[in-house]
């Protein structure tokens, strides 16, 4: 029976070629863009997930007080002391690793060196992640604190081959470093990747902060794995009494949050997770089977506009015995067949362009063949298509009465047959006009927040890491670049302009009223000319200047941290920072440093060339920028031979914090193109097979003297009718959803009305055009053709 449906399957598929093409690469580039956003949200949803531990993991979390007991905010990252008090106050943890948070750090073997992104961690990390050894112990890989851990790419960089064990590397052009393992590379979604990985005990040796076990330095991260069925709550009460047993504090400062939600449900409010990328996910999930459920209804719509072609087949093989089951068996075998062949297609196109989207996300997604759950995955998409999108078709003409469709009576009086396919045309332009307005907002939010002023003046500004030398010899530098006119001011400072995190609360003012300062600020370590070289506002007194010896007791801050301080004449003015007392020299305009969706914390920025970071520059625009660069390159790597010299533009590195809003805007305007082809696909075969059954009709008009003007009327008006009907109920839709999101942003543009005409117009344009082009090659066919006797 499967045999004989097969047969009928295919040679009906052969002689619908039209509608079959349609149907194949409709399905196909429903399925495509579907399996490709399918493996965008696999990845995302397996961040940190591919450990068989992976559930017993947390990472910790500290809350930040604020007033009346709440908590003002929250981010990942701990103490020293942290970690082993827990370890051994708790009795559910099992395992602890304390962990730095990671920075490309430079590796050489010989004359072959790079800067490569770096870790130092405690040897319990070997149990919360499986690693798989290519070379090496995991249990003696982490003993000796001058040991290094590499990944296989690192391994072949720096040797050529993976067989290196007990070779040496150099570390930071300081320390020569025992290779006592190799490992394969982790995967991209992982939040604790790394090229090299180095034992915590060689981080206490360079950095004190690290060795010493303190309650106030929450410059670390601490992973924990828990025992089996371990309690959360409980354990995080314990915490708390650890936290209060050491520090005399009844505030939960630091807890437990599973590692593998955190790149999901890394949103925040008053302590508790909130959301966060989990929400993109959902809807880039709806966006992925919202283009397939299109295609589906495009293959509902062709079947039964093709339903007269069909009802005599159905009538005969009912008068000769068939049941219905048999009937829906033998439609389904179609529709199965069709999206078989629609998913082989789907797959070229995946694999075609796959790494065009690669690139798009800046990620590396690949279809795992060889995968059992790949092919499960979409065996079961084929399966639940198929399914779909030859249900209604199956039990509509499974359906027919067979005297009737003998008589050609059939669809003369079914008002459902009409209506339903009205109700999908319409819910299909409805999801892709939706779509449109949404990628309108998403695009003018991400240029409303581009246009915003960042503060400073950002052109011909640029950065690099002081590393090596460079710190030792930043006075050396400055002296020689200034005097090659390639620069014309510059300065070192702790962290980038572009940064996150450095924040403080250890601060008081004159006239404070409250007990504890409950604010973040920002603090920056810089050195002279720090205004004159980024730019920035300053809207009372002065920069750090060589002819004022008293400026090392001197600070600048920014105007919301005056507003903070509540200072009315705030030049000359004290603050109090870690004990010490520091006089304000300066007020400057607030700049965006971190996200420019929302007000930064109040900065204060301190006189200390002790604190290295990284080197600033304004570029001298006199000279061409390729000269400028050449020279700075020339300079740097004379003085600092053993480092590869990066310099960075600042435009640069401000455009990357637009990524994840820019993500969502490439997605929405690719598979809203998408949506939007695929509906007019469909409503170019609707159009094309309803010209066909008024084939006669046009022709008895033509010769009463119907214009090709009339007659295109007549074909198009009741779909152009659909379209607008979905216009207008995907407008509040979208106004309502897109206002929700603009709200995540306290900076954002507003929906503006003229954005709904737009879309309506652009849908209505391509729509018409699509029905233009049938409606005129059946409205000039040939009447004498059409009246033939069949």
């Amino acid at each position: 029976m499967f045999r004989l449906n097969l047969k009928i399957a295919l040679r009906s598929l052969w002689k619908n070629k039209t509608a079959s093409f349609i149907n194949v690469i409709g399905l196909a580039i429903g399925l495509a863009a579907c399996l490709m956003l399918l493996l965008y949200v696999t990845y995302e949803w397996n961040f940190d997930k591919q450990s068989k531990n992976a559930t017993d993991v947390y990472t910790t979390m500290t809350n930040i007080a604020g007033e009346g007991g709440t908590i003002s905010g929250t981010f990942e990252g701990s103490t020293t002391a942290f970690g082993p008090a827990i370890k051994q106050g708790v009795p559910e943890v099992k395992y602890m690793t304390r962990l730095d948070y990671g920075r490309k750090n430079l590796i050489a073997n010989g004359t072959n060196s790079f800067k490569r992104n770096s870790k130092f961690a405690e040897p319990d990390i070997f149990h919360m992640y499986d690693f798989e050894f290519i070379n090496g112990n995991p249990k003696t890989a982490l003993n000796n604190p001058n040991s290094v851990v590499l990944t296989e790419t690192t391994a072949n960089i720096l040797f050529g081959t993976t067989d290196v064990l007990n070779k040496t590397v150099r570390f930071q052009d300081k320390i020569d470093l025992n290779v006592t393992a190799v490992i394969k590379d982790q995967p991209d979604n992982s939040s604790n990747k790394f090229d090299y990985l180095m034992p915590w005990s060689l981080l206490g040796s360079i950095d004190p902060g690290a060795k010493d076990l303190s309650w106030e330095n929450y410059s670390y991260v601490t992973l924990v794995m828990l025992k089996p069925n371990a309690d959360l709550d409980l354990v995080n009460r314990k915490i708390k009494e650890v936290i209060k047993k050491n520090t005399n504090l009844d505030f939960q400062s630091q807890s437990l949050f599973p590692l593998s939600k955190l790149h999901l449900y890394g949103k925040f409010e008053n302590g508790k997770s909130v959301g966060g990328n989990i929400e993109q996910i959902w809807l880039f999930t709806g966006l992925g089977f919202g283009i397939l459920l299109i295609a589906c209804i495009n293959f509902m719509n062709m079947a039964t506009a093709k339903s007269e072609k069909r009802a005599k087949e159905v009538g005969i093989k009912k008068t000769i015995g068939a049941n219905r089951w048999s009937l829906i068996t033998q439609f389904l075998t179609e529709s199965m067949v069709l999206a078989f062949v629609a998913v082989v297609v789907a797959i070229a196109l995946l694999e075609l362009f796959l790494p065009t989207f690669n690139h798009l996300l800046n990620i590396k997604l690949n279809m795992g063949y060889f995968n059992e759950g790949s092919w499960i995955g979409i065996l079961a998409i084929v399966f639940a298509t198929g399914l779909i999108a030859g249900s209604y078709p199956a039990f509509y003409l499974s359906a027919f009465n067979p005297i009737q469709t003998l008589k050609r009576k059939i669809g003369k009086n079914s008002f459902l047959q009409i209506s339903l396919r009205q109700v999908l045309v319409v819910g299909q332009f409805c999801f892709a006009i939706i779509l449109i307005i949404s990628t309108l907002v998403i695009y003018r939010q991400i240029q409303y927040v581009k246009n915003r002023p960042v503060g400073f003046n950002i052109n011909a500004l640029v950065e690099m890491p002081q590393d090596g030398e460079l710190k030792s010899k930043y006075e050396l530098l400055r002296a020689e670049l200034l005097k090659s006119g390639a620069v014309t001011s510059m300065f070192q400072s702790s962290v980038s302009l572009s940064h996150r995190g450095s924040n403080f609360m250890d601060i008081r003012w004159e006239g404070m009223t409250q007990a504890e300062n409950t604010q973040l600020f920002n603090q920056v370590a810089t050195t002279y000319d720090y205004i004159k070289t980024n730019g920035i506002k300053m809207l009372e007194g002065r920069d750090f200047s060589e002819k004022f010896a008293s400026d090392t007791a001197g600070v600048m801050v920014s105007a919301s941290a005056v507003k903070t301080f509540g200072y009315t004449n705030p030049v000359g003015k004290t603050i109090t920072v870690f004990g010490d007392k520091f006089n304000i020299i300066g007020v400057f305009d607030d700049y965006v440093w971190d996200s420019p969706y929302k007000s930064n914390n109040p900065m204060v920025v301190f006189f200390d060339p002790r604190r290295k970071g990284t080197i600033t520059m304004r570029l001298n625009e006199a000279n061409t920028l390729e000269q400028n660069i050449n020279t700075i390159t020339q300079l740097t790597k004379s003085i600092n031979p053993a480092y590869p010299v990066e310099i960075n533009f600042l435009n640069t590195l401000y455009a990357d914090k637009y990524n994840t809003e820019k993500t969502l805007g490439v997605l929405s305007n690719l598979f809203g193109g998408l949506a939007i082809f695929v509906s007019c696909l469909g409503l170019f075969g609707l159009v094309a097979y309803s010209a066909e059954q008024r084939t006669k009709e046009f022709g008895v008009r033509k010769v009463l003297g119907a214009s090709v003007a009339n007659l295109m009327q007549l074909l198009s008006v009741s779909f152009v009718k659909m379209i607008v009907v979905a216009i207008l109920i995907a407008t509040p839709i979208s106004y309502f959803a897109m206002n929700k999101w603009l709200t995540r942003f306290e900076f954002h543009t507003e929906f503006n009305w003229w954005l709904v005409p737009l879309a309506a117009f652009g849908t209505l344009f391509v729509a018409l055009i699509t029905i233009s082009f049938q409606a005129f090659k059946s409205a000039k066919a040939n009447p004498v053709q059409a009246l033939k006797y069949e």
